[in-house]
């Protein structure tokens, strides 16, 4: 059976949560529940405590994360995981065509630099490296952008979850899971490449 997450950081299952609202109760709640503050008392006890704040870290890092919270929340509400993760969602497609392009072509350029060794011969490189750099902040700029529109969204999303006897758009919300998985592996792909570029 699956830990309800929101439930343990006394959170309403909804698609979108406040960022703040639930650092601070996570920090109330993990505060109590610190091994380190219960060093008196006897193993059972540590033990439970410890149990506590472990899940208390898992229910906020999961419950922070858009992904893995609607993962958790189509979870809770299927009582099924969402298939893997295989078609990219026709509305960012053409992201998906530039993060392909734009990476593909930042291999390339490393590969041809990294074959360099003459000091003379990398100083043009240096010029074009920086420029690649921008790019790559400019593309992820663009990902911040469509994860920013997501979460409108979910914000919008959330008055199914908070009207009792309403449709809950599951479907909907599965596909803006989708979103925002390839969105957080594009991401990474890109600060990847740019960690290349900084050195």
């Amino acid at each position: 059976m699956t830990t309800d997450y929101f439930a343990l950081l006394t959170e309403p299952r909804r698609p979108w949560l406040d960022p703040e609202l639930l650092k601070t109760k996570f920090l109330a709640f993990s505060s109590e529940a610190h091994p380190d503050r219960h060093h008196s008392a006897g193993e059972l006890e540590k033990l439970a405590v410890t149990r506590r704040y472990t899940e208390l870290n898992a229910a906020y890092n999961c419950l922070r994360e858009p992904k893995d919270r609607l993962l958790h929340l189509l979870q809770l509400e299927g009582g099924v995981k969402p298939a893997a993760l295989q078609h990219v969602p026709s509305e960012t497609m053409n992201l998906f065509v530039e993060v392909a392009r734009i990476c593909r072509e930042a291999d390339a350029f490393l590969t041809e630099k990294n074959k360099i060794t003459s000091p003379l011969l990398r100083v043009p490189m240096f010029k074009r490296g920086a420029e690649w750099t921008e790019k790559l902040q400019a593309l992820q700029q663009k990902l911040n952008a469509r994860r920013d529109e997501l979460t409108q969204e979910l914000k919008l999303m959330n008055r199914a979850w908070e009207t009792p006897h309403t449709h809950r758009p599951l479907e909907r919300l599965e596909e803006l899971y989708r979103h925002f998985s390839f969105i957080a592996r594009w991401v990474e792909q890109i600060q990847e490449r740019a960690v290349q570029f900084s050195f």
